[in-house]
């Protein structure tokens, strides 16, 4: 039902459509804005970094615009992102922040994943 939806039914259908679609592959379905999938976009990208996808420069650049230093979970790649743009005036190498934000990337990918939140209806 989802795939035959036509752009002009996209608005108003795919709302409803998608939870169960996702639920028949598999997959999570995670609200906007939903704390289980903001972890879980967290940890894909600690993913794509680990797979060498991403820098560590790019992964906590991203991790902080998105989440800023607003979720728990991915705090402190929001602070390595800060020392980046302050490196030059302390006395840790680009190499130890790298290092550092490697590990916090492995940390996440090896986090469990957060069930969704049960949704009556997707928002």
């Amino acid at each position: 039902m989802l795939a035959a939806c036509t752009r002009a039914e996209a608005d108003y259908d795919v709302h409803d459509l998608l939870p169960a679609a996702l639920d028949e592959l598999g997959i999570a379905f995670y609200p906007m804005g939903s704390e289980a999938g903001q972890d879980a976009a967290a940890r894909a990208l600690a993913r794509r970094l680990l797979a060498g996808e991403l820098t560590p420069r790019e992964f906590t650049f991203r991790i902080h615009q998105r989440h800023g230093h607003e979720l728990p979970m991915t705090e402190r790649l929001a602070e390595l992102d800060d020392e980046y743009g302050i490196l030059e005036y302390g006395d840790r190498t680009v190499a130890q922040v790298n290092a550092e934000v490697t590990a916090e990337a492995r940390r996440l990918a090896a986090h469990p994943a957060v069930p969704a939140e049960p949704t009556d209806s997707p928002s």
